[in-house]
């Protein structure tokens, strides 16, 4: 019993990538060990199952993007670590996952390959997308961090979507 309650102790404390599970039978416990690439529950309950379109592009340079139309730049997130997109003309489909609180790392992107407007924000977005590495939500807006103060991308619910609770 010792054993199993330090187990607790020590996850709670140190971020694993493999859990250890439990299994007990009569007067024996086995320690099963299983590596799971699933999302943190804090994580999947902040972002999986929300919807958000792009409000602004606010660059490092104090430079601010404004979209003409929010609706054609969204983001899907599911709760078992998919991601669809929409990107001005051009829609795609990858993965998420929050190692962290509040860190956010995105997989390569399936996207089609449509020749955008020239005021597009297409190419930056889709440049950007690797180079996310954080996020926050904040008064019912979500704003992704590119890494080395590259910039912050600010989105809002979708309508009909609920924004997610913030932490």
């Amino acid at each position: 019993m010792a054993i199993v309650m330090l187990a607790v102790a020590i996850a709670g404390v140190f971020p694993v990538a493999a859990q250890t599970t439990n299994k007990a039978t009569k007067d024996r416990l086995d320690l099963v060990e299983r590596t799971d690439d699933a999302q943190t529950p804090d994580a999947a309950s902040d972002l999986g199952g929300t919807s958000w379109q792009l409000v602004k592009f606010q660059g490092s340079d104090d430079k601010t993007l404004i979209p003409d139309d929010k609706t054609k730049y969204t983001i899907i997130f599911n709760a078992e670590g998919g991601v669809n997109v929409r990107f001005d003309c051009n829609r795609g489909r990858g993965t998420w996952k929050s190692p962290e609180p509040n860190q956010l790392q995105f997989g390569p992107l399936a996207l089609t390959r449509v020749k955008c407007p020239p005021e597009s924000f297409y190419d930056r977005i889709a440049k950007d997308w690797a180079f996310v590495r954080s996020y926050m939500i904040k008064n019912g807006h979500l704003f992704l961090s590119l890494m080395a103060d590259g910039g912050i991308y600010e989105f809002e619910p979708m309508s009909g979507s609920q924004p997610a609770a913030p932490k």
